[in-house]
């Protein structure tokens, strides 16, 4: 059987399905028209702790209700946003960071630097970044209640740039009692000191989750610019509603009774421009970069012929007829450093060719001893654009002998499911598709875990590789962009070598929302509800 995209898209759009589909929702009242946002987001959060998780969804909640020591702005330049002020000595060894003024908990207890402390020490223990920063840090001990020291060892020129570093898992201060757990233990209590308040009481999981704005809040004088500068909350609340079929979600958008849909499926666009009360735009205009991570723990991909023949069965192209069938919003990718960033190269690539190369993915699965074991795909649901490259790649797998089969389940599923490191036999994977924003990828140590190649302490999948680790730990102390470059490109080279993972091309995703809703940011891949405004009409 040949799967085409005709049969992966879903059919029967039009921009006025809305009368034809039933009201899920109830349209809220005039009286907080223009008060209450609601939102419907790229999968359903399950897992609440930025810590635990590097979901865009549990960024996204973190976002608004913890903050930041630092911010990037929208130059990628850390900026303070918790700090009154930091200083570093002449030695470059020690760092002294004073907070602001007027900082305080949800729970109504003042933000100390002991918080800070202990929240930097979990995050490091999951953080790629972190963890670099551990491996040159002294010490990191608190000097009075508003002011905190990082002594290191060793010089470390990049330090601001790890803590303020705008990628998952992000570094989000939380209350000292919370940070002390181990960073395998969820933290529950979804209370932060950032412009909003997780609303328990209105917390319906697998529903929806409520966001009030932080009366006491102070933001920054400064102006918004990224995730840095002034958080003003123009808002009173914010409903992000879990509705799966895309369909009902758009529905709800067209009738009113949501504001906002992240990531509508390709095929919506028409419908979507075609309202006159909708507008769809690009707000992470540099793009995703889509990505395949294969399980290294698992056969067959613990073997590297197998990692191989991945490289060159897959067609960009084709995957980006089903993930992005409008060209404007879709194009190749072969550089591990993205296709914008300054250490984009075109080292080590000869595996890219239009059409793929099925025929030789075939042989190497053959040389790899490959003799019909399951490989497991794990399929986002609820996420159109992956969901239906996971459709697409089973049929091209069975299309050359390979015995794939689909995993589907919402994304809340797949964030859970791809932590598990047995076989499939007891819950494990092979395959899982994901993907990051791509300047996020000019940087091998702050987005370590995209990079990281050291095993089980890898991100999911848990690629190995030594010679590419050397690699990239000399980042750390390269200063100039020419060796950075010339590095990159060793780099590529190992990686493509080894196969850490495997690129299906570079997308972007415009969201769709009713035109009143203005003030909207998407930096890095993370929406912030900052900032945010909706007329009434």
């Amino acid at each position: 059987m040949t799967i085409s995209r005709r049969d992966l898209v879903k059919t029967g759009m039009t921009a006025g399905m809305a009368l034809s589909m039933p009201s899920v929702l109830r349209a809220q009242p005039a009286t907080d028209a223009g008060r209450i946002v609601r939102m419907v987001m790229n999968g359903d959060l399950r897992v609440f702790d930025p810590v635990v998780s590097t979901a865009n969804t549990t960024s996204d909640h973190a976002f608004a209700i913890y903050d930041t020591l630092f911010g990037v702005n929208s130059k990628r330049i850390p900026q303070p946003q918790m700090l009154a002020n930091w200083s570093v000595s002449d030695d470059k060894k020690t760092y002294t960071f004073q907070l602001r003024d007027g900082l305080s908990w949800h729970d109504g207890t003042p933000v100390t630097a002991a918080d800070c402390v202990a929240s930097i020490r979990r995050w490091a223990q999951v953080s790629q970044a972190g963890q670099v920063i551990m491996e040159r840090t002294k010490e990191i001990s608190k000097k009075d209640d508003k002011t905190f020291v990082i002594v290191l060892r060793e010089p470390l020129g990049i330090l601001i740039e790890l803590l303020a570093a705008p990628t998952s898992p992000h570094l989000f201060m939380m209350r000292e009692k919370d940070a002390s757990r181990p960073a395998s233990e969820q933290v529950t209590a979804n209370i932060g000191s950032g412009p909003f308040k997780f609303n328990q009481a209105l917390a319906k999981p697998g529903a929806s989750f409520a966001y009030d704005r932080n009366e006491k809040y102070i933001p920054r004088t400064e102006p918004s610019d990224g995730l840095a500068g002034g958080k003003l909350v123009k808002i009173d609340r914010v409903v992000w509603s879990n509705i799966a079929d895309e369909q009902t979600a758009l529905a709800a958008l067209q009738a009113g009774e949501i504001d906002f849909m992240e990531a509508p499926p390709a095929d919506f666009y028409s419908a979507i421009k075609n309202d006159p009360n909708l507008e769809l735009r690009a707000l992470n205009t540099s793009g995703n970069d889509v990505f395949m991570r294969l399980n290294f723990l698992q056969p067959p991909f613990e073997n590297l012929k197998a990692r191989q023949a991945m490289l060159h069965l897959i067609d960009q192209e084709a995957f980006l007829s089903i993930m992005s069938p409008n060209p404007e919003y879709g194009c190749p990718l072969t550089s591990i450093f993205g296709n914008n960033t300054l250490y984009s190269n075109d080292e080590n690539t000869g595996w890219y060719k239009k059409g793929g190369n099925p025929e030789k993915a075939k042989e190497l699965f053959k040389e790899a001893g490959y003799s019909g074991e399951k490989i497991v795909i794990l399929q986002p649901t609820n996420v159109a654009t992956l969901s239906n490259a996971c459709q697409f790649l089973v049929a091209e797998l069975r299309k050359i002998g390979v015995n794939a089969e689909l995993a589907p389940s919402d994304w809340g599923g797949i964030v859970t499911r791809r932590a598990n490191k047995g076989p499939i036999e007891t819950g494990g994977w092979s395959i899982f598709m994901s993907w990051t924003n791509d300047l996020s990828l000019g940087d091998p140590i702050a987005t370590g875990a995209i990079f990281a190649a050291n095993g089980d302490n890898a991100w999911y999948g848990w690629p190995k590789n030594a010679e590419f680790e050397i690699l990239r730990t000399r980042w750390i102390d390269i200063e100039s962009i020419e060796d950075r470059k010339a590095l990159a490109r060793d780099m590529q080279r190992v990686w493509w070598d080894f196969v850490g993972s495997v690129l299906l091309g570079q997308i972007v995703l415009p969201v769709a929302h009713r035109k009143p809703l203005t003030g909207l940011d998407m930096t890095a891949s993370f929406i912030t509800m900052w900032n945010m405004q909706k007329a009434t009409l």
